[in-house]
């Protein structure tokens, strides 16, 4: 398919129900025969241990079905996909893909994933209504099965809360409050930090306050990352820094990992993964630990936003789609490959039979003080919002590393720096050739 019809017909896929039907026509005719006698699929992830949940399935539902699966570790983020589309342009691409969520509009927008809606369609009820959507577009189509999510939540130090007689926010207008009050009582400590070395939270934050980046009309993307919800919260963050309630620095150097082990800062915006980061970063702090839900931004809402997360998708490429789909399909909703991704890959999974079973019967060891950990994060988890991305999300995170990484230093304008955001993520969509209206 010439590229240009092609990228009008992907648009026109995320924009309404009759994608599917547009992109199957784009697709490789072998990916929708059915299945006979042995196949074997390879699969690109970065999961720790996939082999071992792998060989699971070889020799069990794999091995009955007569498909074997080869996992094949790779390199994650923009580098996978990078290495993805490359693949596909020549024609190679893998079976099987993991791939972040945000990732999957650029994957659909060059025809690298294929619709597997006739093969899956049936495993939806197992995940959440926001997750489940990240995997359609909005369309009738299904381009990947979720495999892990990134709920976003509130920790914070149990022990320093009552030491200073703080209470745990409810609304960010609470948490504003506890940043002053903290920071009279305690002038040499703080909340927390903003920090501007990882988009995936502030995208994360905006999405909880309402904020669609990416949405389209007609055949054109409309681009609105400086939209009303967005700049509320980059006003909100960017106040707190000039005011000097919050800190500024980075996340995940040894000078924000020294500030959370010494009690220096005593809470963090962060997502279901936080334990294992903590572990780390401050493991001084073991059982000090609590978790909340996110901050809301009136008493009526009750929504999170997403930090991280992957699905598996099953490329264009394929000779074996039928085969591919029923495989991300176990992987993702079986109850012992979900044992084993937790186990060996430490993942939350998407599946929400999954998360309160097996290895989430127990809290985290960091945070063995609250047994209700998971019960809570399961909770929380089906809050999350939808999202709503598009076919240049690492143009936008770019961007936001280099505005927001000078704003929070200079304690600047953020809303000027989501200007840059927006002004840079449309410039690139139209280089590409894509219809963008505003």
């Amino acid at each position: 398919m010439p590229h240009t019809k092609r990228r009008r017909l992907v648009t026109t896929v995320v924009a309404a129900s009759l994608g599917a039907t547009a992109l199957a026509a784009c697709g490789s005719e072998d990916g929708s025969r059915s299945e006979s006698g042995p196949v074997s699929l390879t699969y690109w992830t970065w999961t720790p241990g996939m082999d071992k949940v792998v060989d699971l399935w070889n020799k069990g539902p794999g091995e009955k079905d007569k498909i074997t699966v080869t996992a094949k570790k790779q390199a994650g983020g923009d580098t996978l996909v990078t290495k993805i589309l490359t693949a596909h342009k020549a024609k190679n691409a893998p079976d099987l893909v993991q791939a972040e969520y945000q990732a999957l509009p650029t994957l659909v927008s060059n025809d690298a994933l294929a619709d597997i809606s006739d093969e899956v369609g049936d495993v939806k009820s197992k995940f959440a209504e926001g997750v489940w959507q990240q995997t359609t577009l909005g369309t009738d189509a299904v381009y990947a099965v979720p495999q892990d999510i990134g709920p976003m939540m509130f920790y914070y130090r149990e022990d320093l809360f009552k030491k200073y007689d703080l209470k745990v926010p409810t609304t960010w207008d609470q948490f504003a409050e506890t940043a002053r009050a903290l920071k009279k009582k305690a002038p040499d400590k703080s909340l927390t930090t903003f920090s501007a070395n990882d988009s995936g939270l502030f995208a994360g934050l905006a999405q909880q306050a309402g904020a669609k980046w990416w949405t389209t009309s007609g055949d054109k993307w409309k681009v609105s990352i400086n939209d009303a919800a967005t700049q509320k919260v980059a006003r909100f963050w960017g106040g707190l820094v000039k005011e000097g309630v919050i800190d500024n620095q980075p996340m995940y150097q040894p000078a924000w990992n020294k500030a959370l082990n010494t009690g220096k800062e005593i809470a963090w915006v962060s997502a279901v993964w936080a334990p294992g980061t903590l572990t780390t970063a401050a493991p001084d702090t073991k059982g000090k630990w609590a978790m909340a839900p996110l901050p809301q931004w009136s008493l009526d809402q009750d929504v999170t936003g997403s930090w991280g997360g992957s699905s598996t998708a099953v490329t264009t490429d394929s000779a074996h789609k039928e085969a591919a789909a029923k495989f991300a399909a176990w992987l993702n909703t079986d109850h012992d490959a979900l044992n084993a991704l937790a186990k060996e890959g430490g993942i939350y999974p998407a599946s929400t039979s999954a998360q309160l079973s097996g290895a989430f019967s127990n809290p985290p060891a960091f945070f063995s003080n609250q047994p209700d950990f998971y019960t809570k994060a399961a909770d929380i988890a089906k809050t999350t919002a939808p999202s709503a991305w598009g076919p240049n999300v690492n143009v936008a995170y770019a961007t936001f590393n280099d505005a927001f990484g000078t704003a929070a230093k200079n304690k600047s304008d953020f809303t000027a720096a989501v200007d840059k955001m927006q002004d840079a993520t449309v410039a690139d969509m139209k280089k590409q050739g894509f219809g963008v209206s505003q």
